[in-house]
């Protein structure tokens, strides 16, 4: 079943809250694994039809992940990327076909709490207070995660932290992590885009706005993949972990709010 067309206005006031958000999801999800690049869909939607959001966010992320394949290829953790996938597709299909009935709230907060009750328990170990010891997850942990991934891409864009639990708990290095969320998050939206597709969700005029903002995209694809080449690995990781925080409480925010 088609879901009702978003509709969008393409005027100054759209350019200049859509441009920066655009850069700063570029930015992130180019350099530092896509765990908080759903903020600018979170922002935009303060503004825009969320529908319409959603729809207008897909082509410049796709975008974004063409554009940055070629500089992580082949340096992903393939066993990690595998298990996302696998989990990730029937997730996205999972997503379509609960689109219209998804509560949105309820998944903000779950995934809010888990990504800052990582955050915090890796904190805590990096001082060398280790209460429990935590075991790297495992191929079944890392499908489970992939549906979940999956399905709240579809959904919100919001796959990234869950994605980014599961990797940043498998000891990566900086490059590993980020060219394996390059890699799951290029298939999972080629998926979604099909799905986005059947629903009836894109229309012209956001292929539109999304064509009028690419440069955008691409601009925050350059400079984050420049930012991750530049940083440390210590200092990258610190800088996603800070990230990973923040998403998780603004999802934690908006599902209650």
């Amino acid at each position: 079943m088609e879901a009702e067309a978003p509709v969008l206005a393409i005027d100054l006031f759209f350019l200049a809250i859509a441009v920066p958000a655009v850069v700063f999801a570029g930015v992130s999800k180019a350099g530092f694994g896509s765990g908080a690049d759903f903020a600018a869909v979170a922002f935009l939607a303060i503004f825009l039809e969320p529908q319409a959001v959603i729809a207008l966010m897909l082509p410049l992320l796709m975008l974004v992940d063409a554009a940055i394949l070629k500089p992580y290829w082949r340096k992903w953790d393939w066993p990690s990327a595998k298990v996302l996938i696998l989990g990730g597709l029937p997730g996205v299909v999972l997503g379509g076909l609960l689109w219209s009935v998804a509560n949105e709230d309820v998944l903000r907060v779950l995934i809010g709490t888990i990504a800052i009750a990582f955050v915090a328990s890796e904190t805590a170990r990096s001082i060398g207070w280790k209460p429990f010891e935590i075991r790297a997850p495992g191929p079944g942990l890392g499908v489970l995660a992939g549906v979940g991934a999956g399905f709240t891409s579809f959904v919100s864009h919001a796959g990234g932290p869950i994605a980014a639990v599961f990797l940043l708990s498998r000891g990566l290095s900086k490059t590993g992590y980020q060219a394996t969320t390059v890699l799951v998050f290029w298939i999972t939206n080629i998926a979604k885009g099909v799905g986005y597709g059947i629903l009836g969700v894109m229309t012209w005029e956001i292929v539109l706005a999304s064509l009028t903002l690419a440069p955008a995209a691409l601009l925050g694809a350059w400079l984050g993949v420049r930012a991750h080449r530049a940083i440390p690995e210590r200092a990258f990781f610190a800088v996603a972990y800070t990230l990973l925080a923040l998403a998780g409480s603004k999802l934690i925010l908006d599902g209650l709010g």
